[in-house]
């Protein structure tokens, strides 16, 4: 099932067992595998296959064991190699679903972080937010679709094959498990693809994106409540088609685990996107120019209690180190100056608390938003130089201030 992050900065929103993932921003950020095996890079995009993964093939390959020992018991113990097969293909099916999200964000210039498949399914991390809500609904639809048009592959392969024999069963389980697949992501709510396509058509409609997720959001976390008391309902009542006098109690038990998983995951996602919409919302309140610190010139060899004498003076809270015309060379660091005890200010030199300014460090006052937070990504440090367009000196900005401003506007309440 495919829950978005997601993985710390990422709205992970994903479907049942294949969805779609736009990226949400924070001032950090993980570009490692984050765990799994590279399998391939179909498009160019890195597949990683995640170690929960094994732990649901070797359960499918166990339960489909067990239900070809009923339909085929001339195979002994080579169902379990049929069911091992069948897992994969299931797997190989949820990642045709998940291609089918990479190959249309990819149509639409939405670069594609990585697809992973896990526990209950994959997702496709993708970096950035649809532009419009016609793009977004497709974005989510072509999953599903494919999950459907597989459904139909595997009933004509079906027609083609003796009924009762091993292609025959599992051309069949194929067939339903690809069918489960696109009907539960078609469901109207985040993080499900039929809650993004919920989310597209509100956003039309309103023309606010944040009233989308509102309200595909809310439906997700009621769709977590009716799976959680639903499903073990209809299975206890035999209304799935299983008789109910073959409902024993490991049955229950192990319908109530599996359904209360399935809620979290909902749930989960669907506050996720949320939060990663009110972050979206009030990203562009984060400037550089507002957030940079006011910074005075000093020399190399100025010692650190003269260079804090002309910042007050000019009501500065920064120190940038320039050579002898004047162009900046290193930053003097707040954390190295708050560990000089105040006796000793006199006789330390400010190039002794300096951090080299790298091209990295430097940045254009004009930034803000996600541009802000990328550039911070890409290289990180504790305080950057914001410089103007003809490369003047504005000021030195902080990441610790930019990570108290990213956290009061997460606090904020989001206009819908």
């Amino acid at each position: 099932m495919d829950e978005d992050d997601t993985s710390g900065e990422r709205e992970r929103a994903r479907s049942g067992a294949g969805g779609t993932d736009p990226e949400g921003s924070k001032p950090r950020r993980s570009d490692g595998p984050g765990g799994g095996i590279l399998m391939g890079r179909p498009f160019g995009v890195p597949v990683y296959v995640a170690p929960s993964w094994f732990i649901v093939a070797a359960l499918i390959t166990w339960v489909f064991g067990g239900q070809l020992d009923r339909v085929l018991p001339e195979l002994g113990g080579t169902r379990y190699l049929v069911s091992l097969f069948f897992a994969v293909a299931f797997y190989a099916s949820v990642l045709v679903h998940e291609l089918a999200h990479t190959v249309a964000a990819l149509r639409f210039k939405l670069p594609v972080r990585r697809i992973q498949l896990q526990f209950f399914g994959g997702v496709s991390e993708i970096e950035k937010e649809s532009e419009t809500p016609g793009r977004e609904f497709v974005l989510a639809f072509v999953g599903p679709l494919l999950s459907l048009v597989l459904a139909g592959l595997f009933y004509l392969g079906m027609q083609a094959v003796e009924p009762g024999t091993v292609p025959g069963v599992l051309l069949a389980g194929l067939m339903i498990s690809n069918l489960i697949v696109a009907a539960f992501n078609l469901l109207p709510g985040l993080p499900l693809d039929g809650g993004r396509m919920l989310r597209a058509v509100v956003w039309k409609i309103t023309g606010k994106p944040m009233s989308g997720t509102v309200a595909a959001a809310w439906v997700g976390r009621a769709l977590a409540v009716a799976v959680l008391i639903g499903l073990p309902l209809l299975t206890h009542t035999g209304a799935l088609g299983n008789a109910t006098e073959d409902i024993g109690g490991m049955e229950t038990v192990t319908d109530a685990l599996l359904a209360a998983i399935l809620a979290a995951i909902i749930w989960t996602g669907a506050g996720n996107s949320l939060r990663m919409a009110r972050l979206r919302e009030h990203l562009p309140e984060l400037e550089a120019r507002t957030l940079t610190r006011r910074a005075v010139p000093v020399e190399s060899d100025t010692p650190l209690s003269e260079a804090l004498r002309r910042a007050n003076e000019a009501g500065a809270r920064a120190l940038v180190v320039v050579d002898g015309h004047g162009d900046p060379t290193a930053l003097v660091r707040e954390t190295a100056i708050v560990g000089v005890p105040e006796h000793r200010r006199p006789w330390v030199a400010v190039s002794g608390l300096a951090q080299e300014l790298t091209d990295g460090m430097k940045v254009s006052a004009e930034l803000a938003g996600e541009a802000l937070l990328d550039k911070l990504r890409a290289s990180p440090a504790t305080e950057y130089l914001v410089v103007e367009e003809s490369g003047e000196i504005y000021g030195v900005l902080s990441t610790a201030d930019v990570e108290r401003a990213f956290v009061a506007a997460m606090a904020r309440p989001a206009s819908s």
